[in-house]
């Protein structure tokens, strides 16, 4: 399996957990009025997978940092980012 499919399965399963565990917590959650919103979780996936991708391949391929990353979104990646390439970007 190519390491970017894996990096995006592993991105997508932290997204999937992320989307899951905000429908449980969510305050005004009634079985009666809820309503799925399929393209909304459809696109949270997508990006959960393409930011798996980008954290995978920024932190040399660990499968638990695109997990990790899908979890947490782009908050997750601009933050890894940063600490990768600090050494080249230095703010006086």
């Amino acid at each position: 399996m190519p390491p970017e499919l894996y990096h995006a399965l592993t991105g997508v399963l932290g997204g999937l957990i992320r989307g899951l565990v905000g429908i449980t917590k969510s305050q005004t959650f009634t079985p009666e009025q809820f309503k799925f919103q399929w393209k909304y979780f459809g696109f949270s996936l997508l990006v959960s997978a393409i930011v798996g991708v980008m954290s995978g391949i920024i932190a040399d391929g660990d499968w638990r940092v695109s997990l990790l990353a899908g979890y947490a979104g782009t908050d997750f990646l601009e933050g890894l980012y940063r600490l990768k390439f600090s050494q080249f970007f230095r703010v006086s």
